[in-house]
């Protein structure tokens, strides 16, 4: 059997584990030293222990565990809820102004945390009682929870992008700065979706009733100053300096979350059982990204040796189709590994075997790594794999999965139209990072 087909073999056998119900990191590293050590002999142990230090060396992964960190404590402290309450507020006359008040929440939130499942659940927990209480419509309820909890894996400060930037080989501040473009944009399009539908059917999401809004101008100032405060300082010391040049990712992050625990103290919000719980969360989700990096460099090592990386690319590259057409069928596939598979295996494993053959067709790296980033958010509200209703479900127990589902579904129309839209105008990601540091 030739070196290549024993790569597509080690894929194959790859996903059979895996929907198993086989671990991820340790399935890859296990298959890829057993067909490794078949195919290559003795240098495949050589190729794991390279790959491995060449891991421990990427500085900017240690930015990982601290944002990390930093999200968990805003959701354990509360200062979510408080933002929440600020915009509930502000716009209980509005149509709809709970989907717009929970949209609005998950992106400047989604600033400080760039994990789904904590944000849609906390978002589930302070926002379905008083949507229902308020009669909204479960569906349409569901889809802007959901879809504004995904937000925080591609507004920045990311964790994904963190990840990301070191695996395709793009500036972690460029792919931020290409971040917000999209990012805000995708908000917007749920924004103005949720108010329109409310417009014609007022139904799906009347006015707050007087008593849950806001007595005074003053009593509305104070609960704007007190939910927002928190939220721009964070982004002033966090991102601030990493866009400005003025600090690498992992100088921002410790930043950040000695910011975080003060801002949290003089709230007082955050007890010594909540700040532990978030120590555990980090450490665990923290791991879980670090030996699936680890795994997926030497699976990657080892598919890459055997040379089934460059079958898979010229594969692609042959397609009778235009550049486009074959930008597309990536898309696709990334899509469709979005269903089974978690974000930090797409990332790690399967991007950098899609990746040469976008380098091959000249593609802008920086443009496909924000392309990757936007489809990996849709592929979160895709069902019936989407681990973003399981999320909300634990948290609404009343609410049906067929309704989650279906909500879910609206705005994963909206998020593929946004993804289209990037790919026709590549402008919407490029033009900050181009305004800040030059073309």
């Amino acid at each position: 059997m030739s070196p290549e087909l024993v790569g597509f073999v080690l894929l194959g056998v790859f996903f059979v584990a895996i929907f198993a119900g086989f671990p991820v990191a340790f399935t890859l590293i296990c298959l890829s030293l057993a067909f490794g050590y078949w195919a290559l002999g003795e240098m495949v142990f050589y190729l794991t222990v390279l790959q491995t230090i060449g891991l421990m060396k990427e500085e900017v992964l240690a930015a990982v565990p601290l944002f990390v960190f930093m999200g968990y404590l805003l959701e354990e402290g509360g200062l979510m809820e408080r933002l929440f309450h600020a915009f509930r507020l502000l716009l209980g006359p509005v149509p709809g102004s709970l989907y717009v008040a929970v949209l609005l929440t998950a992106t400047i939130f989604g600033i400080a945390s760039g994990t789904v499942g904590a944000t849609v659940a906390v978002a589930g927990i302070m926002a379905v009682p008083t949507m229902v209480r308020a009669g909204y419509s479960p569906r349409l309820s569901a889809g802007a929870i959901t879809a504004g909890g995904t937000l925080g894996i591609l507004i920045p400060p990311s964790v994904m992008l963190v990840v990301m930037g070191p695996v395709m080989g793009v500036s972690v501040a460029d792919l931020y700065a290409a971040s917000f473009g999209p990012g805000f944009m995708l908000a917007g399009i749920f924004i103005v979706w949720t108010v329109i539908r409310c417009l014609i059917n007022p139904r799906l999401g009347p006015p707050l009733p007087p008593a849950e809004r806001a007595g005074s101008l003053r009593v509305l100032a104070v609960e704007l100053t007190l939910g927002m405060l928190p939220h721009a300082i964070l982004t002033l010391v966090t991102l601030g300096p990493i866009l400005a040049g003025m600090a690498t990712p992992t100088e921002a992050a410790a930043v950040g979350v000695v910011g975080t625990i003060i801002m949290t103290a003089l709230y007082g919000t955050l007890s010594w059982t909540q700040l532990k719980s978030a120590v555990i969360l980090t450490a665990q989700q923290s791991s879980m990204v670090f030996i699936l990096a680890v795994a997926s460099n030497i699976f990657g090592a080892v598919f890459t040796r055997l040379g089934s990386a460059t079958v898979m690319t010229e594969t692609l590259i042959g397609l009778p189709l235009p550049p486009m057409g074959t930008l597309l069928v990536v898309m696709l596939l990334i899509f469709l590994l979005g269903w089974p598979f978690e974000w930090q295996a797409i990332v790690l494993v399967f991007v950098p075997l899609l990746q040469p053959t976008i380098t091959a067709l000249q593609f802008d790296p920086l443009w496909f790594a924000t392309l990757i980033a936007v489809n990996l958010q849709t592929a979160f509200l895709s069902p019936p794999v989407a681990m973003s209703a399981y999320y909300l479900k634990a948290v609404a127990p009343d609410w049906t999965l067929t309704d989650i589902y279906w909500g879910m579904a609206e705005f994963m129309v909206l998020q593929v139209i946004g993804l289209l839209l990037l790919m026709l105008f590549p402008a919407i990601a490029l033009w900050f990072p181009h305004w800040l540091y030059g073309p």
